[in-house]
């Protein structure tokens, strides 16, 4: 499995992980997901998932990249505190590698959520600091708001459909070193059904590159969005078969010429 570095901690994580969002799959795809070095999860407090995910990597605590969120209506400073106590304990951990605001709230100062979070880190409880659904100009409050630890991911919708963070917020992460983990990479599937690329006049462009090249549409889909630099994708699956495929999206790059009939495809 390919990694990149988080942020610029010096920290390698795979550059594809798996998403915890409604997941019912037991230990098996996360164990297998670990075997193929995709040791990243992502759950939240909020998806009901972290009890699920801590039986999954019971006894492999070490071998994992845990990645959790706080929910954006528990961001003041005595919630986010205790929220993670909360997700340390359905988790079954003693610390969480990335912790991150799920969504913001314009009605708590930044500062205060931040602070909180920098505290956590002190403590041992979180290694980093993370975002999620932040737009450019909430991140860039957000990073101002820091005094000990940067802000090293922001959590976005990203895939072939959903593209709106290369207007400017990619851009920025890229520069400042901020990795952009992408969430829903296959558009909740889209990418990867035959029957509904069929329905879509670009998804016979998607399916033609996967065919000419012997991938399938999810692995071209998905190798497209971790060809930007500085993004890893976190598919959600419980199924054991989808994680060896997802796995297999990764280790080779699509040519310059398919990038950009993907592109043009999918504008």
């Amino acid at each position: 499995m390919e990694q990149i570095e988080l942020g610029r901690t010096g920290v390698r994580v795979p550059i594809i992980g798996f998403g915890a969002w409604k997941y019912r799959g037991g230990p098996e795809p996360l164990l297998r997901a670990l075997e193929l070095g995709a040791n990243l999860v992502d759950t939240a407090e909020n998806y009901g998932t972290e009890d699920a995910v801590g039986q999954a990597i019971k006894g492999h605590r070490s071998e994992f990249f845990l990645a959790t969120k706080v929910s954006g209506n528990h961001l003041r400073r005595r919630d986010v505190l205790q929220a993670a106590e909360a997700s340390l304990r359905r988790l079954g951990v003693d610390y969480i590698d990335l912790y991150q605001v799920h969504w913001p709230d314009s009605g708590v100062p930044v500062g205060e959520t931040m602070g909180a979070l920098e505290d956590l880190v002190n403590r041992g409880s979180i290694r980093f600091i993370g975002v999620s659904n932040f737009s450019l100009a909430q991140l860039q409050e957000a990073q101002d708001a820091m005094t000990r630890h940067p802000i090293v991911a922001n959590q976005v919708l990203y895939n072939l459909m959903d593209r709106d963070i290369e207007a400017g917020l990619l851009p920025y992460c890229q520069q400042h070193g901020v990795t952009v983990i992408a969430y829903s990479p296959l558009a909740e599937g889209q990418l990867a059904s035959l029957p509904q690329l069929r329905r879509r006049r670009e998804g016979a462009v998607l399916e033609q590159i996967a065919r000419d090249i012997g991938k399938t549409p999810a692995q071209v889909a998905l190798n497209w969005c971790i060809g930007h630099p500085g993004v890893l994708a976190i598919p959600k699956t419980d199924r054991v078969q989808r994680v060896d495929e997802d796995c297999a999206a990764a280790g080779w790059r699509l040519t310059p010429e398919r990038v950009a009939a993907l592109d043009r495809a999918f504008r």
